[in-house]
């Protein structure tokens, strides 16, 4: 599957990267003696009433002549980012604020992303899907995510475009959650049109831990980590097994294990670390199943109409970071590497195309991702003005095998098509920094994105190669701070990539005669633009408001009879976030955040210009006890609105609302318990819900191409309680 093209295009970026990254002799101190970690330090707790006081806006020059922006380390959502954050819709949330949300799936750590919602339609094992900003991201499509900076996205994906499979993650490594929304960014690229995040693991774990989980549906999980001193830096090592067989007629069998092992030397100034990661699992599952199947009592709300459905998935990767600060510059090397396999067996139409043996399919992707992401900043001086240049280079590469088969009990009956793809992409970019006065500062940044798209399908029709650029300048405006607040006023273009064999294809796969199809654009453009405001100006609240508007010149819809994503109308989307961090007192936060959404395609079209799963309401919020005579706990509130289900907006999903909450005791340094509560006013609602045309066993044929059209949803899990007792060490 290796192509000269991809092998040049590699050559040159990471050439390039060597060159950018280089640095200046004497530069910087010798990582290696350099002072003591900074993860070294204490646990973090929340910050007190008073808020960390506003960074200096006047920069101070270095010993070496140069000038540097202020530089503060931030590690928790209550703390300010006045002074350093690039727009409203930016934030960190630290290791304190994610330990103590209850959380049922592993990927639902990113539900502390203000305005996002984690979902599940099928078994445990499978990405999740996520809502932000008026998109149904599907199962990762436009929100680029990163665990230690490495991209999880996987274009060209047998299951959609962008997938993004958490499962492999484990939250109580994570250090903090640095996210952003918009297109705003020059170091965000492919995916990142609604927004990105990066979860970072600790290097130095403040305490070992080993945990034991029990809990209702045969709930199972252990845990070990801890990060000891080995010669001049530290070991990472933890463990993880968990076994669920959730709330399902058919029990999902859920069976995992995760290892992480990584060294470590050095601090967030000058360092270096080395990181590997191997996860693997397998489930039965449970996908949605039609409103009228269980209206008629051929199923109950957790019943299946496919009891094969399932899968299989394993990762296996090694990372190495390695960054050095002088006086006047940064730079910062990532290299990565992974090897990722999954096959899942789906049935999301049953009878519809095959009335004999039904319509269960297996997608199956293997692959192997290789990349580098490496910048450079310089701190100086223009005249009176003080300034960063950071310039850097993102390359990646996938090496893909994937395949569709027509299955019956995962037995393959036939090949749909089998493809083996090459991905690869090269993105430079150029990004300054200038402090105009003590009330305003800039950022201009300028990306360019090459992808190089290469098809090997048992069809010679749609085989081929396409290469294709686009490029992505990028404007912030900065007013103040003034009283604690600042405004912002952010605009930028972005993209994303869509499927290697929907811009290579010619003919429909499986079609008899074949049919012709247009190819898919390679790279579609997104735009978009916000108005934020950001205080800290009332005593222990900080608060962040953002008006955003974002044009996408095509949506990309789940498609649920194919199980897949397909190209569709250009699309425009605006609204208001409203978040809320509130810190009365050292034991009490409140926080809530308000998402408000309006979204249509553009254009007039008699099947309506509603967009199918668009959510218009986010709601979350919470209350948390971080030690109150050894107490701490949170109770959370989660509201998805509703949304469309069909383009003229005449049927509708309902909406769901969700309480959980955790409650524990720290009987002494070591020991801890607690008790977490999910759904526990044991709602009824829809996790998830779609609109198409679907056909039961031994049902006779219906008007909608054989089938009827109709609600399928996948339910809300019940009550739920899980036990866990915790040593720190």
């Amino acid at each position: 599957m290796e192509r000269h093209a991809s092998r040049g295009l590699t050559a040159l970026t990471l050439g390039l990267a060597l060159v950018v990254c280089a640095p200046s002799a004497g530069s910087a101190e010798d990582p290696t003696a350099s002072a003591p970690p900074v993860e070294d330090a204490a646990p973090e707790t929340p910050v007190a009433a008073d808020p960390p006081g506003e960074p200096d806006a006047t920069p101070a020059a270095s010993d070496a002549g140069g000038t540097r922006l202020p530089e503060v380390v931030v590690e928790a959502r209550s703390d300010s980012l006045v002074g350093i954050a690039e727009s409203a819709s930016q934030g960190t949330v630290g290791a304190t604020q994610i330990d103590e949300r209850p959380v049922l799936r592993p990927g639902e750590v990113l539900e502390v992303v203000p305005g996002l919602i984690v979902t599940q339609h099928s078994g445990d094992g499978k990405a999740n899907q996520y809502f932000l900003r008026g998109f149904n991201l599907d199962h990762g499509t436009d929100f680029a995510t990163r665990v230690n900076g490495v991209p999880v996205n996987l274009p060209s994906h047998a299951h959609g475009q962008g997938y993004t499979d958490l499962n492999f993650m484990i939250p109580e490594l994570i250090r903090k959650i640095d996210y952003k929304k918009g297109v705003y960014y020059a170091d965000e690229g492919d995916f990142s049109s609604a927004g990105a995040a990066n979860l970072q693991y600790w290097n130095v774990l403040p305490e070992g831990i080993a945990l034991a989980t029990v809990g209702m549906f045969d709930y199972t999980r252990g845990l070990v980590a801890d990060t000891p001193k080995v010669g001049p830096g530290n070991l990472l090592y933890a463990g993880e097994v968990l076994f669920n067989n959730g709330p399902w007629d058919v029990r999902s069998q859920f069976l995992k294990g995760n290892a992480v092992l990584g060294y470590s030397v050095g601090d967030d100034a000058n360092g270096w670390n080395v990181t590997g990661m191997g996860y693997k699992a397998g489930w039965d599952s449970t996908d949605q199943i039609p409103q009228r199947a269980v209206d008629a009592g051929i199923i109950g709300r957790f019943g299946t109409l496919n009891a094969s459905d399932g899968g299989s998935s394993q990762r296996y990767g090694l990372s190495a970071e390695w960054h050095r600060t002088g006086e006047d510059q940064i730079s910062r090397i990532l290299a990565y590497g992974y090897y990722y396999d999954l096959s899942l067996f789906s049935d999301f139409t049953y009878f519809l195309d095959d009335p004999i043996d039904g319509d269960q399919f297996e997608q199956q992707d293997r692959r192997v991702v290789s990349g580098l992401d490496a910048s450079h900043t310089w701190l100086g001086r223009l005249g009176s003005v003080a300034t960063d240049t950071r310039v850097g280079v993102q390359v990646r590469n996938d090496a893909i095998h994937n395949g569709l088969y027509h299955t019956l009990d995962r037995a393959r009956l036939s090949t749909t098509r089998a493809d083996d793809i090459v991905v690869t992409s090269g993105a430079p970019y150029l990004e300054t920094r200038e402090q105009w006065t003590d009330w305003l500062r800039s950022i201009a940044g300028l990306r360019v994105d090459i992808v190089d798209f290469h098809v090997d399908a048992e069809l010679p029709e749609n085989s081929g190669n396409v290469t294709a650029a686009i490029a992505s300048p990028k404007l912030d405006l900065i007013f103040g701070p003034w009283e604690r607040t600042e405004l912002y006023l952010n605009g930028g273009m972005g993209f994303h990539s869509n499927d290697a064999r929907g811009v290579l294809a010619h003919v429909e796969p499986g079609s008899d005669p074949p049919a012709l199809i247009d190819p898919a654009s390679a790279l579609v453009r997104t735009y978009g633009a916000e108005i934020g405001l950001r205080s800290t100006r009332l005593h222990g609240l900080q608060t962040t408001v953002a008006l955003w508007w974002l044009d996408i010149a095509s949506e990309l819809l789940f498609v649920g009879d194919a199980g897949t994503t397909a190209g569709s109308r250009p699309s425009r989307r605006y609204g208001v976030e409203w978040a809320n961090f509130y810190t009365p007192t050292e034991w009490l936060t409140i926080d809530a955040d308000f998402a408000l959404t309006h979204t249509r395609f553009v254009g007039d079209d008699p099947a309506g210009n509603y967009i199918p799963g668009s959510p218009d309401a986010v709601i979350a919020a919470g209350i948390t006890v971080h030690d109150l005579h050894g107490f701490f706990g949170s109770v959370r509130l989660r509201y998805f609105g509703p949304r469309p289900l069909i383009e003229d907006n005449s049927v509708r999903s309902d909406a769901t609302l969700l309480l959980s909450n955790q409650i524990g005791y720290q009987i002494n340094s070591t020991w801890s318990v607690w008790v977490e509560m999910f759904n526990f006013l044991n709602g009824k609602e829809q996790d998830i819900a779609y609109y198409y045309p679907t056909r039961l066993r031994d049902e006779p044929a219906g008007p909608d191409d054989g089938g009827y059209n109709g609600v399928q949803f996948h339910p809300v899990e019940p009550l739920s309680v899980r036990v866990a007792v915790t040593a720190h060490f």
